[in-house]
């Protein structure tokens, strides 16, 4: 599979819960075909770039938040979690998308695990990037998932650090030392 198809594939996160791009949310064929019951869509478009949802079977819910630092995505958090967990205990599936499937969405279906399977901010990063390796929330929203952490738990497994490039998730000091620039 190429880098592009990777984007557009529906990566399974948990038996109840999907990531991806909103061009892999297009297809409703696919959509059944997994057994979504829920669409969430994670941008700014009023239209998302999904399809029209008139399947009475799928339920959309659009969180209208740009993929910039500065977006308050953590307003969002419990209520999306508490969404998920609702369409789970239903026998439901969710998926859940943003634009690429990479920063947005990514960063709420990492917070649905903390809030539900009880994972720490630095599991729940590692097994989402385990089933989707593409992964990687803006900064913005690094600092908002660890603040949540620490209001969930108290304490916090991930911590911002300062690096040539802005502030950064210390997880990722490792992967910035053996940067190249072109």
């Amino acid at each position: 599979m190429n880098n592009y198809s990777a984007y557009h594939t529906l990566s399974k996160i948990t038996d109840s819960l999907y990531l991806t791009s909103a061009n892999g949310a297009k297809s409703q064929t696919a959509l059944h075909a997994k057994g979504i019951t829920c669409v969430i869509c994670v941008t700014l478009s009023v239209q998302c770039p999904t399809p029209n949802y008139r399947d009475s079977s799928i339920e959309f819910i659009r969180i209208p938040v740009d993929d910039i630092p500065q977006a308050q995505l953590s307003l969002h958090f419990d209520r999306v979690a508490d969404k998920i967990h609702e369409v789970r205990k239903k026998g439901g599936r969710t998926v859940v998308h943003c634009f690429a499937g990479r920063s947005r969405s990514a960063t709420l279906c990492i917070v649905y695990l903390m809030k539900y399977d009880k994972m720490t901010l630095k599991q729940a990063h590692s097994y989402v990037r385990s089933r989707r390796s593409l992964i990687r929330p803006n900064p913005g929203f690094w600092r908002q998932m660890v603040i949540y952490e620490q209001n969930l738990f108290g304490k916090k497994s991930i911590k911002m650090v300062s690096s040539p490039i802005g502030w950064i998730p210390d997880i990722y000091e490792k992967e910035l030392k053996n940067f190249v620039p072109l």
